[in-house]
């Protein structure tokens, strides 16, 4: 099973966390910059982890956004998606990590199966579109607030994700 990491390498937060994410995975990971992305590319692995920070009023970034198109033209039934992102949940609590299930709806609604859900740790934010029964769906990290949590948390869900994926 071949596996991505796939993040936009400018930007600072995010590309710190993916670094940290490579770093607990291991070398049999190929690294992306979702600048430079492309649907099909990305459909040629078995395995995603995508970074994605929450813009503006819970956006998802300009380059995301306009692979939308590409990543709905490819079958990813049997691929796998997990996804991670960063928010400030006491500064902007009305969409704390939207970023992350904007980008897992956009996958799952082409067929992929979205991995790495984690528990709500904390409550400080009103609300999140990351938020499925009662977790997020992917790695929620809030280093503004709980900066001293985010090692353990990356470390546990690489762990969760290589046994998800069926990678150990």
């Amino acid at each position: 099973m071949n596996t991505a990491l796939v993040y936009s390498f400018n930007t600072i937060k995010t590309a710190r966390v993916a670094e940290h994410i490579k770093s607990y995975w291991g070398d049999d990971l190929t690294i992306i910059n979702a600048e430079e992305a492309n649907g099909r590319q990305l459909a040629s692995f078995d395995n995603l982890i995508c970074g994605v920070p929450t813009w503006f009023d819970g956006e998802i970034p300009n380059y995301w956004d306009e692979m939308v198109p590409e990543i709905e033209a490819e079958d990813w039934s049997g691929k796998n998606v997990a996804v991670f992102g960063l928010g400030d949940q006491v500064n902007y609590p009305e969409n704390f990590v939207d970023g992350i299930g904007l980008l897992a709806d956009i996958f799952e609604n082409c067929g992929a199966a979205i991995k790495g859900f984690t528990p709500i740790n904390h409550s400080d934010f009103e609300n999140s579109r990351a938020i499925r029964e009662d977790q997020f769906c992917g790695l929620a990290l809030d280093l503004e607030n709980y900066p001293g949590e985010a090692n353990g948390q990356m470390e546990a869900w690489v762990k969760q994700l290589k046994e998800e994926f069926g990678t150990k």
